[in-house]
């Protein structure tokens, strides 16, 4: 399969306020939902080949958890979850990407 053409930020950007539409992602999230067994297997397989579950990341939990002031292992706690969150999104969208690509189109 052939590499992606860049896409302009104009491009992007439009695609992505197409999104934000009623009901645009009802189709994507019933996929999704399908494939989910599927999908977690990637992203696991992905973070971890990646590096993004290694010591270090044990080493934040490890380090959140040990905080003796309560309001302090709250902060940490929800900056280590924020932290994955967005590295989760970022692998996922990497995913998904990916499997768009993957994916026959109607020209086939």
């Amino acid at each position: 399969m052939a590499d992606a053409r860049a896409y302009t930020d104009a491009e992007v950007d439009a695609a992505v306020q197409a999104l934000t539409e009623p009901g645009r992602l009802q189709a994507a999230q019933a996929l999704v939902a399908r494939i989910a067994p599927q999908l977690q297997r990637v992203l696991n397989e992905a973070l971890h080949e990646g590096g993004w579950f290694s010591g270090a990341h044990d080493s934040s939990v490890r380090g959140a958890a040990a905080q003796e002031d309560p309001e302090e292992r709250v902060r940490a706690v929800r900056t280590l979850v924020a932290d994955e969150t967005r590295l989760g999104m970022l692998v996922g969208v990497a995913v998904g990407y990916e499997l768009a690509r993957q994916l026959p189109t109607p020209e086939d």
